[in-house]
């Protein structure tokens, strides 16, 4: 739970406006909870309006329309396993889906209250509720989606009748505004998104309308999620990716259910608000403002789908809207490496905007083909396999293609200066360089005290890794390493992280970093966070050599630590100054070495506990050993730290 002293500095980074808001929205809240709002009465005849791009009639959908045998048999080999009741989240597996129950987390054993009024659910507390994610996730209902596909795609009954069974399970054991499910607006607009697709791809199914148009269940628990995003949005310093869900959520589920009174209301303001929030929420040269890369993603499947309801169902979102979403496809194509991975930069909690593929299909170059359908591709982009079941889906909402028009880079950018962001490339090597602001609003919620840091790829495999997330609440030692200074490949000065914490979501100091210099193969820039003292990095890339050069101003005799972290494919065998890196690719035996600073003392780090040192996350709620290279010494502004990694086959 947070103590008075995380509430005061949370208040310290509002404004008056955003304060006024909270309190406006604690008032509906405390009123809420006496007297539920009221829906209007369900119309006598209720027609789900939106095209539907397939149903289960259509048995030779997949192949008319581009989506691949393999990506076919990947969704229904994740269907089958969801109709065995298993499923994997956040690296917990389990196998109580058949009839699940919404409250539980499998990771702690602990059941969060299901009558309690929403907003007194104490979802921080992992003691008292367990991990919130494994309760929430399962109750996006994207596994519907999926199961829902599979319906459309074999005309297999069992598949529409799991899916109707959950959804009828969830609606009676979560009434409006009781227990977790509706404290959090994010997860009300993904849910929503969910329902929309899942009503979509079960057209033809006998009980379809039974489920949907002619259900007085589905009728509370619509009009309820689209009243509490109409009401209690997302505003201030956490307008974030939340607001982006909320907004999709409520257009999308306004346009596919507009069947009350509020709908063309809810409709229009959910429209402006993504406009101008998708807007805010986006660099001009098109990468997200969290500057998360996984955050990313979901900001872009999440305006997508809402872009292309409103497409289907004849309210065409602003071409500014449109704009917005053809900048950050390009930017997702020029930022990724050669095996279409983008880099792993601040947070990153697995979460996806719509799901309506097989777990096995790369998220990457899903999105990817799914640009190169609505806008077209650049000369530039990088190959994408385009073998998956979402394009040729989300191809038949667009009412027109390309889906937007506008000024393109005519080359593959190589810097994203308004995001601070540089990929140097050569050959198989690909480095990110670091240089942007600390995060996005007054909190930075889901940035990394990571200015200045390196992320080195060879051939796709993380040589010098970013070390990922692993944790938002519930581990505070883990949270607090993952997002620290020391647990990036950049440089500790006294001890200290370059910006300050104030909680697990909450940054109160933010270091401010300039880039000094960008040429094709070489960046420099520098950073404010251990003020009066300055840190300034170049980075060379020359051919297969890459060479780090530190320099500390103004802090002569400070204590420094200097931090690089390899990826866990990577064995590292430290001698002194100098480490021998081997991993293997495709078969391969590759090797580099690592010239350290020879003024500082090298040790290594795999997989300690106490402190934390020397870990990598592959996704969310998983941790597994890799090495740490720690290089501990003084500072000294005549002796500049100079680090050199060769790869050699």
């Amino acid at each position: 739970m947070m103590g008075p002293g995380w509430y005061l500095r949370r208040l310290s980074r509002m404004g008056p406006v955003e304060v006024a808001g909270r309190v406006r929205h604690a008032v509906i809240q405390q009123r809420w909870r006496s007297s539920l709002p009221e829906p209007p009465l369900w119309p006598p005849h209720p027609h789900f309006h939106v095209k539907a791009p397939l149903c289960a009639a259509k048995r030779h959908f997949p192949y008319e329309s581009g989506a691949s045998p393999e990506a076919v048999k990947r969704l229904l080999g994740t269907a089958d396993e969801l109709m065995a009741g298993r499923a994997e989240y956040f690296g917990v597996v389990r196998e109580d889906l058949v009839e699940p129950d919404w409250f539980l987390d499998p990771k702690t054993g602990r059941r969060a209250p299901d009558d309690v009024y929403a907003f007194d659910v104490p979802y921080r507390s992992e003691d008292t509720v367990g991990d919130i994610k494994q309760i929430w996730e399962p109750s996006r209902h994207q596994h519907l989606t999926v199961l829902a596909a599979a319906y459309a795609l074999t005309g297999t009954d069992a598949y529409a009748e799991r899916v109707a069974a959950h959804l009828r399970s969830w609606w009676a054991a979560n009434p409006p505004l009781r227990g977790p499910h509706w404290v959090s607006g994010i997860e009300l607009g993904i849910r929503l998104l969910s329902w929309v697709w899942t009503r979509r791809l079960l057209d033809g199914w006998s009980g379809v309308d039974a489920l949907f148009e002619d259900n007085p269940d589905f009728q509370l628990q619509l009009w309820h999620h689209q009243n509490w995003l109409s009401t209690l949005r997302s505003h201030g310093s956490s307008a974030n990716n939340h607001v982006i869900a909320e907004d999709a959520g409520l257009l999308a589920s306004a346009c596919a259910f507009g069947w009350f009174p509020q709908s063309e209301r809810w409709r229009a303001e959910a429209m402006r608000s993504l406009d101008v929030q998708l807007a805010r929420n986006t660099f001009e040269s098109g990468l997200n403002a969290e500057l998360a890369s996984e955050y990313h993603g979901l900001v872009l499947e999440l305006g997508l789908a809402a872009a292309l309801e409103a497409d289907a169902a004849g309210k065409p979102v602003p071409e500014r809207t449109w704009g917005v979403l053809l900048r950050m496809t390009d930017a997702l194509a020029s930022i990724v490496d050669n095996r279409l991975r983008p880099p792993r930069q601040g947070d990153a909690d697995d979460g996806f905007g719509l799901i309506l593929d097989g777990g096995e299909t790369d998220r990457w170059a899903s999105l990817l083909a799914t640009g190169e359908a609505l806008f077209g591709r650049r000369d530039w982009w990088p190959p994408v396999p385009g073998e998956d079941v979402r394009t040729p889906l989300f191809a038949a909402l667009a009412v027109r293609l390309p889906r937007a028009t506008g000024v393109r880079p005519d080359r593959r950018p190589a810097e994203l200066r308004d995001a601070g962001m540089t990929i140097l490339r050569s050959g198989k090597v690909w480095a990110r360089c670091d240089g942007g602001p600390h995060g996005f609003l007054s909190i930075a919620a889901h940035a990394h005290a990571d200015a200045l840091s390196v992320e080195v790829r060879h051939d796709g495999v993380d040589i010098l890794a970013d070390p990922g997330t692993f944790c938002y609440h519930g581990e505070p030692k883990w949270r607090a390493y993952f997002r620290s200074t020391l647990g990036h490949n950049t440089l500790q000065l006294g001890g200290r992280d370059q910006s300050v914490s104030g909680g697990p979501f909450l940054w109160t100091r933010h270091a401010e970093t300039k880039v000094l210099d960008v040429q094709p193969s070489r960046w420099v820039a520098a950073h404010d966070g251990y003020a009066p003292a300055v840190h300034r990095r170049t980075v060379d890339l020359d051919g297969d050599e890459l060479t780090i050069t530190d320099e500390v101003l103004r802090a002569a005799g400070t204590d420094v630590r200097l931090a690089f972290h390899f990826g866990p494919a990577v064995h590292v065998d430290l001698d002194g100054a100098q480490a021998r890196l081997s991993w293997d690719r495709d078969g391969e035996r590759r090797t580099a070495t690592v010239v350290l600073p020879g003024s500082l003392t090298w040790t290594a780090h795999h997989g300690e506990t106490d402190p934390p040192l020397g870990w990598y996350s592959p996704g969310f709620g998983r941790r597994e050993p890799a090495t740490s290279l720690i290089g501990t010494g003084t500072s000294t502004p005549t002796e500049p730290l100079t680090t050199t990694l060769t790869f050699e086959s």
